[in-house]
């Protein structure tokens, strides 16, 4: 570690995007993780101090080259990681001790999988080490790590993390050449029970369109923020993205940007946006946001799964990872996939406890997850 500089920055752009990037691409190439992407969150006052993120990204050094780069936040609260710490949080403020801040590595508010040290293998361990350090220096009651792949999962647990597990539903696209196809390969009570649904919408007068990249207009953006953040304010809540956020990653990376939209006529009633992108030779689609100004039954199933999954179909996509939770997704051609996170707590009592917890979880979702029935016919997948 002697030959290694470590740097905590408070703002993404003061590092070169392409210094960024280049260790983005070297570690698995999500646009999630690019200097863009986390620069809007940035810039758009999505992330601040005020709303409860301190960016603090660490940045490693070795013979004035950068080796390594981690995302990583001063948390104020656990809202927008979807892995949740809210009794972990409770049991210290019950016992007279302060859980915030903490320290969050993770893409704000996106609960999708991958490289969070941004690195290759040669220093992937000593990047963990030093977030390990970092941490432990800093005097904040604990780490979280959330969605990380199996090598950066395995190098922070040897640098002293605690493992977690969760279960997403992703879309694997399994060669079909048509959505029929997709439905013919389901059980029949899953057939059935998709096409009654887009029978409703269709019966309601509403057609679906998916629009990528520049045909996605200026109009389009307005016109989607409106139905996403009336998905926050029907339940009384404040949207955690602002306009600026989605208006900057259309114009900055307008080519990962898929919208989904419903019209009844020519009126637009509801909208759904998903990212595109290309990890490993792999080209996936993440389902992330939907809203509408107007219930129509079923048309969040549609919007938000049938509709990408057509076109995915059209389009080569490999992958669909539908958000977190949700075993609705089952019924729908989504598969049970295991995800991790990794976690350090610097009070000893309270790490001992979380331990013996995450023992217990993980064995209730390893039996959870041998629990589910596939929702193909026999044949499939076997």
């Amino acid at each position: 570690m002697s030959a290694l500089r470590l740097q905590a920055i408070e703002r993404i752009a003061e590092i070169e995007p392409a210094l960024w990037d280049r260790l983005v691409k070297n570690s698995g190439g999500s646009v999630l993780s690019q200097h863009a992407f986390l620069h809007a969150f940035e810039t758009s006052g999505s992330v601040a101090p005020d709303t409860g993120w301190q960016p603090r990204h660490l940045l490693l050094w070795g013979n004035d080259q950068l080796v390594a780069a981690i995302p990583l936040y001063a948390k104020g609260h656990s809202y927008g990681e979807f892995v949740f710490d809210w009794a972990w949080a409770d049991a210290y403020q019950r016992n007279g001790l302060e859980y915030y801040p903490k320290w969050l590595s993770a893409i704000p508010f996106t609960p999708v999988p991958g490289a969070r040290l941004l690195t290759t293998d040669a220093y992937r361990a000593l990047a963990a080490a030093a977030l390990l350090q970092w941490t432990q220096k800093s005097g904040l009651s604990s780490l979280h790590v959330l969605y990380t792949t199996p090598e950066d999962t395995e190098a922070l647990i040897q640098a002293g993390c605690l493992l977690r597990t969760h279960t997403q539903f992703h879309w694997f696209n399994r060669d079909w050449p048509d959505f029929d196809s997709f439905l013919s390969s389901l059980t029949q009570p899953k057939r059935k029970k998709i096409r009654a649904e887009r029978r409703k919408v269709r019966d309601a007068g509403v057609t679906t369109s998916v629009r990528t990249g520049s045909e996605i207009t200026s109009e389009d953006w307005a016109f989607f923020y409106r139905c996403y953040a009336n998905t926050y304010h029907v339940r009384g809540n404040t949207p955690y993205l602002t306009p600026a956020f989605f208006l900057t990653v259309g114009e900055k990376l307008s080519e990962h940007c898929v919208m989904a939209i419903a019209s009844r006529g020519e009126q637009p009633i509801a909208a759904s946006l998903l990212w595109l992108d290309t990890v490993n030779g792999q080209r996936k689609l993440y389902g992330r946001y939907w809203g509408a100004l107007e219930h129509v039954d079923c048309l969040h199933f549609e919007l938000a799964y049938y509709t990408p999954l057509e076109w995915a179909l059209a389009n080569d996509i490999d992958v669909v990872e539908g958000g977190a939770q949700g075993e609705h997704k089952l019924a729908r051609g989504f598969e049970p996939v295991q995800t991790q996170s990794v976690h350090w707590l610097a009070h000893p009592g309270f790490a001992d406890a979380v331990e013996k917890f995450l023992e217990r979880e993980r064995a209730g979702v390893d039996h959870y997850l041998g629990s589910l029935s596939s929702p193909f016919r026999g044949e499939v997948g076997d």
